[in-house]
């Protein structure tokens, strides 16, 4: 097949502005398919252990909109890899996503996530809806299955507000793509477990943005607490959580010092009940 060197100049604006999608990575997987992930590559052996993984991330739904956090560990197994390690990612103006799995190819799908919506934006002159946008994340993690097959497994937490609803909402994956829509609160990685059973104690239907944070932070400490691949807050080192918001304004990431101050609130409360709120019975 001719380069596109080869062809005329014509030809090419042609190729390109004429893609018959407004598909980012269908684009560059019929142009110049060795930019994306190999998908098809079957590794000789699982490499599961020898590269870092990204573990837990929670999101919650509040009153107007949704909130996201992720803890700061990355694990190759048994060892701590990386302490600060980012895992929730601004995709656009109105939606986000957190990765668990292989920290490598989570953090390339969502900078490959966030090309697409706005190659999308660009093409249509519009924002793409949300389910839209999460069935779109849905095809890309399932062009990934062979990898996921041999241990490169990523698992996205996507949310979003949804302006025809005036509401946060919550899709997770599994490895095969499908989309899952979660009421209320989800969590993905390694301590999802112990997270989502503290988000089932505190979440409270209508709550505001300040106290879904501070829920979050909660959860993700109880998640590090029984979890040894989720860190806590580090207080010596001053690696906090990530926590973000989305709502009517916009995707907004929380200072470190507006964290910190949730973290130290929740600390200063853990040193007298260290098991974390009680929810009450009635």
């Amino acid at each position: 097949m001719a380069s596109h060197r080869d062809l005329p100049v014509g030809l090419v604006n042609q190729l390109f502005l004429n893609t018959g999608s407004s598909s980012f990575t269908e684009f560059v997987g019929s142009y110049a398919p060795e930019l994306l992930p190999q998908r098809d590559e079957v590794l000789a052996t699982p490499i599961s252990d020898q590269v870092p993984h990204a573990t837990t991330i929670v999101a919650a739904t509040f009153a107007g909109g949704v909130v996201m956090a992720g803890d700061r560990r990355a694990t190759s197994g048994n060892i701590i890899s990386q302490r600060d390690v980012e895992k929730v990612f601004r995709t656009d103006d109105y939606s986000c996503m957190g990765i668990a799995g292989t920290a490598s190819t989570g953090i390339e799908f969502a900078r490959l996530f966030r090309v697409e919506l706005e190659h999308y934006e660009k093409l249509e002159g519009r924002t793409m809806s949300v389910a839209g946008k999460a069935n779109r994340l849905a095809t890309m993690i399932r062009g990934n299955l062979a990898m996921a097959m041999q241990g490169l497994v990523v698992v996205p937490l996507f949310s979003a507000y949804d302006p025809d609803k005036d509401e946060g909402r919550i899709f997770s994956y599994d490895v095969a793509g499908g989309p899952y829509e979660r009421e209320r609160f989800d969590a993905i990685g390694s301590g999802s477990i112990f997270a989502r059973g503290s988000l089932k104690k505190l979440y409270r239907d209508g709550a505001s943005a300040d106290d879904m944070a501070m829920t979050l932070i909660q959860a993700l400490y109880d998640a590090a607490d029984d979890d040894s691949a989720t860190g806590g807050p580090d207080v010596t080192r001053k690696i906090w959580p990530i926590v973000s918001v989305i709502d009517a304004d916009g995707f907004r990431r929380l200072t470190e010092e507006q964290v910190s101050a949730y973290v130290e609130q929740m600390l200063e409360a853990r040193l007298i009940s260290p098991d974390g709120p009680i929810a009450p019975l009635r």
